[in-house]
C-alpha cells in the first residue's frame, strides 16, 4: 500500500466548499425558576402551590443538567404556572379580604348612623294627646 500521498477522503476541504454555519440562533436553555419557587414555598405558600412549583423547578434543573432540554422546558413551564398561581393567590386573596373588610366597615358605619337617628327620635306632645 502506497502512503506517500494523502487519500482523497482525508484531504482538507477548501474554505469555499465548506458548509456555512447555521444562521438560526440557538435557543437559550430553559429557566428553572428555582429562586421564585423557594420564595413561594417559604413566604407565600398558598394551598401548597409553592411546594409543587419547587418540585417542578428541581425536576427542570435536573433535566437541564442531564441534557434533556425538551423535558426541562415542560417542567419549567409547569413550575412557572404554579409559581404564578401561588403568587397571585397569595397577593390577591389578602387584597380581596382587605377590600371586603373595608366595605363591611363602611356599610356598618352607615347602618349605625341611620340607627342612631332612629333611636334618638324625641317623642314630644302630639296633637292627638291634647284632645
Amino acid at each position: 500500500m502506497d502512503t506517500s500521498y494523502p487519500r482523497e477522503d482525508y484531504l482538507p476541504v477548501p474554505s469555499h466548499k465548506r458548509d456555512p454555519p447555521p444562521t438560526g440562533l440557538v435557543p437559550p436553555p430553559p429557566r428553572d425558576h428555582l429562586v421564585w419557587s423557594i420564595f413561594n414555598t417559604i413566604y407565600m405558600n398558598f394551598c401548597c402551590l409553592g411546594f409543587v412549583a419547587l418540585a417542578f423547578s428541581v425536576k427542570a434543573r435536573d433535566r437541564k443538567v442531564s441534557g434533556d432540554v425538551e423535558a426541562a422546558r415542560r417542567f419549567s413551564s409547569k413550575a412557572r404556572c404554579y409559581n404564578v398561581l401561588a403568587t397571585a393567590g397569595s397577593v390577591v386573596l389578602p387584597l380581596l379580604l382587605a377590600a371586603l373588610v373595608i366595605t363591611g366597615v363602611i356599610h356598618l358605619s352607615k347602618l349605625a348612623q341611620e340607627s342612631v337617628g332612629f333611636f334618638t327620635y324625641q317623642f314630644g306632645p302630639s296633637d292627638e294627646e291634647d284632645n
